[in-house]
Protein backbone atom coordinates (compact mmCIF):
# COMPACT_ATOMS: atom_id res chain seq x y z
CA UNK A 1 0.00 0.00 0.00
CA UNK A 2 1.31 3.35 -1.63
CA UNK A 3 -0.14 5.51 0.21
CA UNK A 4 -0.12 8.45 2.75
CA UNK A 5 -2.15 8.18 5.88
CA UNK A 6 -3.91 11.54 7.23
CA UNK A 7 -6.22 12.21 10.09
CA UNK A 8 -8.78 15.12 10.91
CA UNK A 9 -10.64 16.16 13.65
CA UNK A 10 -12.81 18.06 15.55
CA UNK A 11 -12.48 17.15 19.01
CA UNK A 12 -12.96 19.31 21.91
CA UNK A 13 -13.49 16.50 24.63
CA UNK A 14 -11.02 14.52 22.81
CA UNK A 15 -13.31 11.68 22.07
CA UNK A 16 -13.36 12.23 18.18
CA UNK A 17 -9.58 12.14 18.14
CA UNK A 18 -9.47 8.56 20.18
CA UNK A 19 -11.67 7.04 17.51
CA UNK A 20 -9.64 8.74 14.44
CA UNK A 21 -6.61 8.25 16.02
CA UNK A 22 -7.07 4.56 16.68
CA UNK A 23 -8.40 3.95 13.14
CA UNK A 24 -4.78 5.76 11.33
CA UNK A 25 -2.49 3.72 14.27
CA UNK A 26 -3.99 0.63 13.12
CA UNK A 27 -3.78 0.97 9.59
CA UNK A 28 -0.07 2.10 9.36
CA UNK A 29 0.65 -1.14 11.95
CA UNK A 30 -0.75 -3.35 9.07
CA UNK A 31 1.26 -1.01 6.47
CA UNK A 32 4.43 -2.03 8.43
CA UNK A 33 6.94 1.13 7.17
CA UNK A 34 8.40 3.83 8.33
CA UNK A 35 5.70 6.38 7.65
CA UNK A 36 4.33 8.68 10.18
CA UNK A 37 0.68 9.92 10.07
CA UNK A 38 0.29 13.81 8.91
CA UNK A 39 -2.22 15.07 11.65
CA UNK A 40 -4.37 18.14 11.28
CA UNK A 41 -6.20 18.51 14.41
CA UNK A 42 -8.71 21.66 13.58
CA UNK A 43 -10.41 22.19 16.92
CA UNK A 44 -9.44 25.40 17.44
CA UNK A 45 -10.05 28.68 15.40
CA UNK A 46 -6.62 29.23 14.08
CA UNK A 47 -6.47 25.80 12.52
CA UNK A 48 -9.57 26.82 10.59
CA UNK A 49 -8.39 29.60 9.05
CA UNK A 50 -6.33 27.63 6.86
CA UNK A 51 -7.24 25.67 3.85
CA UNK A 52 -6.34 21.98 3.43
CA UNK A 53 -5.39 20.13 0.04
CA UNK A 54 -4.89 16.72 -0.67
CA UNK A 55 -4.39 14.01 -3.85
CA UNK A 56 -5.03 10.87 -5.19
CA UNK A 57 -1.89 9.49 -2.95
CA UNK A 58 -3.56 9.99 0.52
CA UNK A 59 -6.31 8.16 2.58
CA UNK A 60 -7.96 10.64 4.95
CA UNK A 61 -9.83 9.51 8.49
CA UNK A 62 -11.66 12.56 8.78
CA UNK A 63 -13.83 12.86 11.94
CA UNK A 64 -15.96 15.45 13.69
CA UNK A 65 -18.79 15.30 16.75
CA UNK A 66 -22.61 14.66 16.15
CA UNK A 67 -24.43 17.94 17.28
CA UNK A 68 -28.07 17.74 17.45
CA UNK A 69 -28.42 14.79 14.65
CA UNK A 70 -26.23 16.29 12.03
CA UNK A 71 -22.71 17.60 11.38
CA UNK A 72 -21.77 20.55 13.66
CA UNK A 73 -22.54 23.75 11.52
CA UNK A 74 -20.40 25.83 12.89
CA UNK A 75 -17.88 23.44 10.60
CA UNK A 76 -19.26 23.59 7.34
CA UNK A 77 -18.04 26.39 6.18
CA UNK A 78 -14.06 25.44 7.10
CA UNK A 79 -15.07 21.59 6.00
CA UNK A 80 -15.57 22.97 2.37
CA UNK A 81 -12.33 24.64 2.17
CA UNK A 82 -10.49 20.78 2.87
CA UNK A 83 -10.09 19.90 -1.44
CA UNK A 84 -9.76 15.90 -1.71
CA UNK A 85 -8.79 16.00 -5.67
CA UNK A 86 -9.07 11.91 -5.70
CA UNK A 87 -8.04 11.21 -2.19
CA UNK A 88 -9.66 8.19 -0.32
CA UNK A 89 -11.83 9.19 3.04
CA UNK A 90 -12.74 7.54 5.81
CA UNK A 91 -15.94 9.13 7.36
CA UNK A 92 -16.51 9.48 10.91
CA UNK A 93 -19.07 10.63 13.41
CA UNK A 94 -19.14 10.70 17.40
CA UNK A 95 -21.80 10.74 19.26
CA UNK A 96 -23.08 10.69 22.63
CA UNK A 97 -25.13 7.61 22.67
CA UNK A 98 -28.84 9.06 21.73
CA UNK A 99 -28.40 9.01 18.03
CA UNK A 100 -25.94 10.21 14.88
CA UNK A 101 -29.28 10.92 13.04
CA UNK A 102 -28.14 12.17 9.26
CA UNK A 103 -24.81 13.32 10.46
CA UNK A 104 -22.89 10.30 8.90
CA UNK A 105 -24.56 10.77 5.01
CA UNK A 106 -23.85 14.68 5.71
CA UNK A 107 -20.19 14.05 6.04
CA UNK A 108 -20.00 11.52 3.17
CA UNK A 109 -21.45 14.08 1.06
CA UNK A 110 -19.47 17.06 2.15
CA UNK A 111 -16.77 15.14 1.45
CA UNK A 112 -17.48 14.21 -2.03
CA UNK A 113 -18.66 17.19 -2.85
CA UNK A 114 -14.97 18.52 -2.68
CA UNK A 115 -13.36 15.79 -4.42
CA UNK A 116 -12.78 12.97 -1.87
CA UNK A 117 -13.59 9.31 -2.44
CA UNK A 118 -15.44 7.73 0.31
CA UNK A 119 -14.63 4.84 0.78
CA UNK A 120 -15.84 3.18 4.39
CA UNK A 121 -17.60 5.57 7.56
CA UNK A 122 -18.57 5.10 11.07
CA UNK A 123 -20.83 6.30 13.49
CA UNK A 124 -18.89 5.92 16.91
CA UNK A 125 -20.10 6.40 20.80
CA UNK A 126 -18.43 9.22 23.39
CA UNK A 127 -19.06 10.45 26.44
CA UNK A 128 -21.79 13.02 25.66
CA UNK A 129 -20.57 16.33 25.49
CA UNK A 130 -23.35 17.75 28.58
CA UNK A 131 -22.77 14.88 30.62
CA UNK A 132 -20.50 12.72 32.52
CA UNK A 133 -22.57 10.09 33.13
CA UNK A 134 -24.21 9.83 30.00
CA UNK A 135 -21.65 7.27 27.49
CA UNK A 136 -19.35 7.88 30.65
CA UNK A 137 -15.53 7.25 29.97
CA UNK A 138 -16.45 6.07 25.81
CA UNK A 139 -14.74 5.49 23.81
CA UNK A 140 -14.11 2.43 26.14
CA UNK A 141 -11.89 -0.49 25.32
CA UNK A 142 -14.43 -2.34 23.69
CA UNK A 143 -15.10 0.64 21.52
CA UNK A 144 -11.28 0.43 20.16
CA UNK A 145 -11.83 -3.38 19.60
CA UNK A 146 -14.22 -2.04 17.18
CA UNK A 147 -12.13 0.58 16.36
CA UNK A 148 -9.49 -1.53 15.41
CA UNK A 149 -11.77 -4.43 13.33
CA UNK A 150 -12.95 -0.97 10.95
CA UNK A 151 -9.27 -0.08 10.20
CA UNK A 152 -8.28 -3.74 9.30
CA UNK A 153 -11.64 -4.04 6.97
CA UNK A 154 -10.35 -0.39 5.49
CA UNK A 155 -6.71 -1.83 4.94
CA UNK A 156 -8.20 -4.77 3.22
CA UNK A 157 -9.97 -3.04 0.85
CA UNK A 158 -8.10 -0.35 -0.24
CA UNK A 159 -5.09 -3.11 -0.37
CA UNK A 160 -7.78 -5.84 -2.66
CA UNK A 161 -10.09 -3.84 -4.87
CA UNK A 162 -8.25 -2.60 -8.10
CA UNK A 163 -11.26 -0.18 -8.76
CA UNK A 164 -12.17 0.62 -4.68
CA UNK A 165 -15.42 1.02 -4.44
CA UNK A 166 -17.20 4.25 -2.66
CA UNK A 167 -19.38 3.29 0.42
CA UNK A 168 -23.01 3.29 1.46
CA UNK A 169 -24.17 4.69 4.79
CA UNK A 170 -27.05 5.08 6.75
CA UNK A 171 -29.24 8.14 6.44
CA UNK A 172 -31.58 10.31 5.29
CA UNK A 173 -32.18 12.64 1.96
CA UNK A 174 -33.10 15.24 2.84
CA UNK A 175 -31.54 15.46 5.36
CA UNK A 176 -33.50 15.91 9.18
CA UNK A 177 -34.21 18.78 10.58
CA UNK A 178 -31.46 19.54 13.78
CA UNK A 179 -32.41 17.29 16.71
CA UNK A 180 -34.35 19.66 19.37
CA UNK A 181 -35.26 19.11 23.16
CA UNK A 182 -38.38 19.95 24.37
CA UNK A 183 -39.48 21.32 27.88
CA UNK A 184 -42.32 19.47 29.60
CA UNK A 185 -45.14 20.59 27.75
CA UNK A 186 -43.76 19.20 24.68
CA UNK A 187 -42.70 22.35 23.01
CA UNK A 188 -39.56 22.59 21.68
CA UNK A 189 -36.68 24.74 23.20
CA UNK A 190 -33.49 26.53 22.15
CA UNK A 191 -30.78 26.09 24.22
CA UNK A 192 -28.21 27.22 21.70
CA UNK A 193 -27.85 31.13 23.45
CA UNK A 194 -27.43 29.11 26.96
CA UNK A 195 -23.78 29.94 28.03
CA UNK A 196 -21.67 28.51 30.88
CA UNK A 197 -21.04 30.22 34.45
CA UNK A 198 -18.53 30.62 36.57
CA UNK A 199 -18.33 30.28 40.22
CA UNK A 200 -15.95 31.13 43.15
CA UNK A 201 -13.98 28.05 42.50
CA UNK A 202 -11.85 30.02 39.48
CA UNK A 203 -7.96 29.58 39.66
CA UNK A 204 -8.12 32.06 36.70
CA UNK A 205 -5.87 29.19 35.57
CA UNK A 206 -6.89 30.17 31.43
CA UNK A 207 -7.24 26.54 30.51
CA UNK A 208 -10.65 27.39 29.48
CA UNK A 209 -9.48 30.02 27.43
CA UNK A 210 -6.73 27.50 25.55
CA UNK A 211 -9.52 24.90 24.82
CA UNK A 212 -12.53 27.03 23.39
CA UNK A 213 -12.98 26.03 20.35
CA UNK A 214 -14.69 29.30 19.32
CA UNK A 215 -11.76 31.20 20.65
CA UNK A 216 -14.94 32.54 22.85
CA UNK A 217 -14.26 32.98 26.81
CA UNK A 218 -12.13 35.93 27.07
CA UNK A 219 -8.30 35.97 28.46
CA UNK A 220 -8.85 38.89 30.99
CA UNK A 221 -12.14 37.48 32.58
CA UNK A 222 -12.61 34.31 31.84
CA UNK A 223 -16.24 34.34 32.70
CA UNK A 224 -17.15 36.30 29.95
CA UNK A 225 -18.17 35.14 26.20
CA UNK A 226 -16.73 37.07 23.48
CA UNK A 227 -18.36 34.73 20.99
CA UNK A 228 -20.68 31.57 20.67
CA UNK A 229 -20.88 28.78 23.06
CA UNK A 230 -21.34 25.50 21.25
CA UNK A 231 -21.85 23.19 24.09
CA UNK A 232 -18.42 21.26 23.08
CA UNK A 233 -18.18 20.34 26.98
CA UNK A 234 -14.66 21.63 27.16
CA UNK A 235 -14.35 23.99 29.36
CA UNK A 236 -16.66 22.21 32.06
CA UNK A 237 -15.21 19.22 31.42
CA UNK A 238 -11.19 19.84 31.66
CA UNK A 239 -11.82 22.82 34.61
CA UNK A 240 -9.12 21.64 37.61
CA UNK A 241 -11.46 23.06 39.88
CA UNK A 242 -15.06 22.51 38.36
CA UNK A 243 -15.48 26.12 38.13
CA UNK A 244 -17.53 25.92 35.23
CA UNK A 245 -21.38 24.59 34.90
CA UNK A 246 -24.74 25.61 33.23
CA UNK A 247 -27.79 26.57 35.54
CA UNK A 248 -29.79 26.90 32.79
CA UNK A 249 -33.76 25.02 33.49
CA UNK A 250 -33.96 24.07 30.05
CA UNK A 251 -30.70 22.94 29.76
CA UNK A 252 -30.85 20.88 32.88
CA UNK A 253 -33.86 19.14 32.18
CA UNK A 254 -32.76 18.57 28.76
CA UNK A 255 -29.42 16.71 29.84
CA UNK A 256 -31.45 15.26 32.34
CA UNK A 257 -33.96 13.86 29.82
CA UNK A 258 -31.18 12.44 27.72
CA UNK A 259 -29.54 10.46 31.27
CA UNK A 260 -32.65 8.74 31.58
CA UNK A 261 -33.81 8.45 28.33
CA UNK A 262 -30.88 6.85 26.80
CA UNK A 263 -28.70 4.91 29.05
CA UNK A 264 -28.60 1.75 27.49
CA UNK A 265 -25.56 1.52 25.67
CA UNK A 266 -25.70 1.96 21.87
CA UNK A 267 -22.88 0.07 19.72
CA UNK A 268 -20.69 1.69 16.81
CA UNK A 269 -22.02 0.85 13.05
CA UNK A 270 -19.22 0.95 10.47
CA UNK A 271 -19.88 0.72 6.84
CA UNK A 272 -17.97 -0.13 3.61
Amino acid sequence: MNKKINTMYFSPTGTTKKVVSGIAKKILENIASELTINNIDFTLPGVRKEPVSFTGEDVVIIGVPVYAGRVPNILLNYLNTITGNGALAIAVVVYGNRNYDDALIELKDILELNGFKVIAGGAFIGEHSFSKTLAKNRPDEKDMVIVSDFAEQIYTKITTQDNIQTVVVKGNKPYRKYYKPENENGTPVDIRKVTPKTNSNCIDCKLCVNLCPMGSIDYEDVSKLNGICIKCGACIKNCPTEAKYYDDKDYLRHKHELEVDFASRREPETFF
